[in-house]
């Protein structure tokens, strides 16, 4: 999972100074890195739609925020994401997917299945990403477009890059 340092390091190199969460154990070191920074304010979520509207605050407010999630919770983002469509303001969120490769549980079929389609229905630019080689570039490629060309994006995560989960661990 050092793929995670490489978005971090975008993280940086990029001014993000807020990363909004769902604990995810596919985030896990991510969001464990920005906890440990100083210049990272991190916002623990109950539901992911909220983290929509936290990046809203936070770019009004003249930070950059990034919205971490899997991809069960962006069909909580659905109605929510309409605020990065109607106020135009850049968003960002980093989804490792479920549903995928591997999967167990059938619960996250749906969803996962599903996610791409349902995030660019939103208006939203989704790039995809399985090898850990490409995680970085694609995170930093995410970031600018989202702060420099002022559009909406997401970067999914494969199931590939995670470990396999079982609902014994």
């Amino acid at each position: 999972m050092e793929w995670a340092d490489d978005i971090y390091a975008a993280f940086k190199d990029a001014g993000i100074n807020q990363v909004a969460y769902v604990p995810d154990a596919g985030h896990k070191r991510l969001i464990n890195a920005c906890i440990a920074d100083n210049d990272i304010q991190t916002v623990s979520l109950t539901t992911e739609e909220e983290g929509v509207a936290v990046s809203a605050g936070a770019w009004l407010g003249g930070d950059k925020c990034v919205l971490l999630m899997q991809s069960s919770g962006v069909g909580n983002c659905i109605n929510m994401l309409s605020l990065t469509e109607t106020c135009r303001f850049p968003f960002v969120t980093f989804v490792t997917m479920r549903g995928q490769w591997h999967e167990f549980n059938p619960w996250q079929m749906p969803m996962g299945t599903t996610t791409k389609l349902a995030l660019e229905t939103a208006g939203l630019l989704v790039d995809e990403v399985d090898d850990p080689n490409d995680v970085g570039p694609r995170a930093a490629a995410a970031l600018h477009k989202a702060f420099v060309g002022a559009q909406s994006t997401a970067l999914l995560l494969g199931q590939r890059l995670v470990p396999v989960k079982t609902f014994g661990k």
